[in-house]
This record gives structure tokens, sequence and C-alpha cells, in this order.
């Protein structure tokens, strides 16, 4: 296998833009939260800093007695009443019981002069929290603000601006996360604006797909209450993604500038400026087309690209196979003829047990494996953004990164044949149709 199917370009990225609400994403609903200060310490457990799944690898018996300890030292330095829960900036963190995947997560925290501390997403560090008064913590940056990704190495670490109240009073904070992108609102402004959340534990990869929320605190006493949380539907976090502005920071790597917007491929019901075998898919519904169930083939839209993002949603039937054509000529097998297909799969069912890492959702089939997890389940929708620029290929699948490589930097193919298509520089997208039921609806392109 080709291993820069899995590390991931570090280039410069874009200044960030505001998203289309200064308060949150419109698409969001404001009912349903749970409030995890009112379950008190029965919706929460202590944990310390450590990498998710660590408890995976003991013994019930070795995770039974850390967490008993746990849960003893954090009563020690955790109190809760009315609604309040007070750490005196020592102990493990107050960590839920319940992993959570996209979110929106509302709270209000206060903290003494000189305090610090942090909100964990996932298991991994972290939403900063601190005291930019504080003369001690100059060189660490503390006059930016709260609420900065603060661990981010690549991506932006401080906040757009300074919002925070002074130390003493109560601070209002909301973050949305999506796949890795996350928004921070604090007091009533944004200050993150959908930069990926680096994966602290393992910069190679990207998040896992769900964890635990934690609240770290040390160097003084630190309060919250008021912590409330919702997991986004599927729907809800499309959306999200679909309206983040095309030049905010995201991914591992910046795209070259292009036009502002995006463009729909897919009009009307009838396959307008659609070519290939269209009688072996349907257009049921404005905006959308599916292959047709043992029928498919590979149809394009009828414009040359060269460097362009595509954004779409797909859905998969059970086993559903499907592909996306990269710069393919018109004729042929676009996984060999054309620049590549990136594999569009159900690789959760049973029948592909047995499938090749580079045959994984998402891989450029047959050269460079992508990494799995991080679809929806079967029945949702999925939304998906592919970036192509000059030989680079870079996939964005439900707000996490799973592929980012250059295929015309590969010296050896992960399944050993030729794919002489792999250095086209232009030519058609498309959907490589294999039998089975998949749709697409909402594709939009912008060239670059």
């Amino acid at each position: 296998m080709i291993s820069a199917g899995v590390a991931l370009c570090c280039l410069a990225v874009l200044p960030v833009q505001r998203p289309d609400s200064e308060r949150g994403p419109a698409a969001l609903v404001e009912e349903g939260f749970r409030d995890l200060c009112a379950e008190g310490f029965s919706a929460w457990r202590g944990r310390p800093h450590l990498a998710p799944g660590s408890e995976g690898t003991w013994t019930p018996e070795e995770r039974e007695r850390r967490q008993r300890a746990w849960d003893e030292a954090l009563r020690e330095h955790w109190t809760w009443e009315d609604g309040v829960f007070v750490s005196d900036g020592a102990g493990p963190y107050l960590t839920t019981r319940d992993a959570f995947g996209d979110v929106d997560l509302r709270l209000e925290w206060r903290m003494e002069p000189g305090a610090d501390g942090g909100i964990y997403l996932r298991a991994t560090p972290q939403v900063q929290l601190w005291d930019p008064a504080d003369p001690t913590q100059r060189d660490a940056g503390n006059a930016w603000g709260s609420g900065g990704l603060w661990n981010d190495r690549v991506h932006p670490r401080f906040p757009l601006e300074n919002r925070d109240r002074p130390a003493g009073e109560w601070n209002e904070m909301r973050i949305v996360q999506v796949g890795e992108r996350v928004a921070v609102w604090l007091n009533g402004g944004l200050v993150v604006a959908w930069a990926p959340l680096e994966n602290y534990w393992d910069r190679s990869r990207p998040l896992p797909p769900s964890g635990p929320i934690q609240f770290q605190t040390h160097g003084g006493r630190i309060e919250f209450r008021r912590v409330r949380v919702r997991e986004l539907s599927a729907d809800e976090a499309n959306a999200v993604l679909r309206a983040i502005p095309p030049e905010t920071a995201f991914g591992r790597g910046r795209p070259a500038a292009g036009g502002d917007t995006f463009h729909p491929l897919l009009v009307g019901r009838d396959g307008e400026g659609w070519a290939g075998p269209l009688a072996g898919w349907e257009f049921p519904e404005d905006g959308m087309v599916r292959c047709r169930a043992g029928q498919g083939g590979t149809i394009y839209a009828e414009k040359v690209l060269r460097d362009f993002q595509v954004r779409l949603e797909f859905l998969l039937p059970p086993g559903g196979n499907n592909g996306l054509a990269i710069r393919y000529p018109g004729e042929g097998d676009t996984a060999y003829v054309g620049m590549c297909e990136l594999q569009v799969l159900d690789d959760s069912h049973e029948r592909y047990a047995g499938l090749h890492p580079y045959q994984y959702h998402g891989s450029a089939y047959g050269m460079v494996p992508s990494l799995r997890g991080y679809q929806r389940p079967v029945g949702e929708w999925n939304f998906q953004e592919v970036t192509v620029q000059g030989g680079r290929v870079r996939v964005e699948l439900n707000g996490t990164v799973i592929l980012d490589a250059d295929l015309w930097e590969i010296e050896e193919t992960a399944d050993g044949k030729e794919h002489p298509g792999r250095m086209r520089t232009e030519g058609f997208f498309g959907f490589a149709g294999h039998g089975d039921p998949v749709a697409f609806r909402n594709v939009e392109v912008r060239e670059l």
C-alpha cells in the first residue's frame, strides 16, 4: 500500500471566514437539548488526560479499578450543587459517561483570576479556557482570549478575537462540531470559524468519529453551569457543512483560490447537461440522480474540468457500490482511463468483509486507500467534498478528511496495476454506476 494515502498533506491555510450567523448556524434547531448539569454526577465520571480508546486495551478488572480511583478523586476536587459544577483546579477531568459525535454544545463558565482549563471534544484537547488578564500566561498567548483550538499546529490555534468577560464573571459559550470541523461562539461572537480540531494523540490521523466531552481544569477554581448538548441529525450536519464558505480553512491543506460559490450540476429531471448511458439512471426529483438497480454505467456532466471542488450528498442502500469519476475521458473504465474512480461504497456490509484497503469508501480505487469508519449509518445521507488540484486529490467525508494524496507522485499503485489515466490534467466529472441504486443529490461544483 502507498503510505501517502493516510499521510495527510500539511500546507498553508486560508484565512477563516464567518459562517451564516454570528450566534450559530441557521440550520440547527433550538430544542431537544440534554441538560448535563441537571443530572449531577450521574451523567459524569472522572477521567484524566488519556488517549481515546485507552480503556479498551485494559482488562475489565483493570478498567474497573482505575475508574473507581478516578471517580473517588473526582469527588475530592469537584462539587455539584444547584446545577453548578465547581472544580478546585486539580484532580481528574469531569467527563461524560456517554460518547458524542457531531454536537451542538452550550455552556456557561467562570474562573478565578489566573485559572486555566479547556474543553476536550471526543476526548481530544481542546477548546481553550483561560484568563486573558493573567500576566504569567502572556508568552503562551492568553491575550488572544478563550475559545481557540489550543493544540492545533497546522491550523489557527488562537481565536479570531478576545471576547472574554473579566475573571469572576460568567461567560456563555457555544461549540458546534461536525466531523473534525469546529466553530466556537463566545459571549455572542464567533471566535473559531470551522477550523479542524487536530488529533493531538496521532497527528497523522483525523479525530475519532465519537468520544466523551471532558472539562479540564488546572491552576485555579473554575465553575460550569447550564451544560446542554444535542447530537446533530445527518440532515443538520450536512446543511452545516454545505453552508461553510468555500475559502474557509478546512481539510489539511488549502486549495487554490477559485470562484466564490459552488454551482449546481444536477438541475431538473431529464438529465439535461449530462452524457453517457443515461438509460441506466433515473432522475426522481430535481437535483437528484439514482442508479437503476441492475443497470448503471458511467454518466458525466458535459463540462471539461481541470482543477475543481465538488460537493454532494450520497445515499447508499445496504451493500451499495458506486463511484465518482474524476477527469473521465468520456468512455472506458474511469478507475483506469480516468484520473481515478473515488470509491462510493457501503464498506461496512458483510459482503465486503474481504475488502482491500484501496477499496474502502473514498479510496482512489486501486491506487491509494482512504481512512475507514466515517460514514453515517446506511439509510442516512452523507456529505462529501472532493478537491482535485493538479495531481492532488482530497476527500472530506462528513467533515473529516479521509484521503489526501498526490496521484502523480505515486511510484507504485496499491493494486500493482497500471492506471494510465492518473496523469490526466482534465476531463469530466461523473458517477460510475455498478448496478446498485445509489443516489446523489445537491451536487455542486466550483472551478479552481
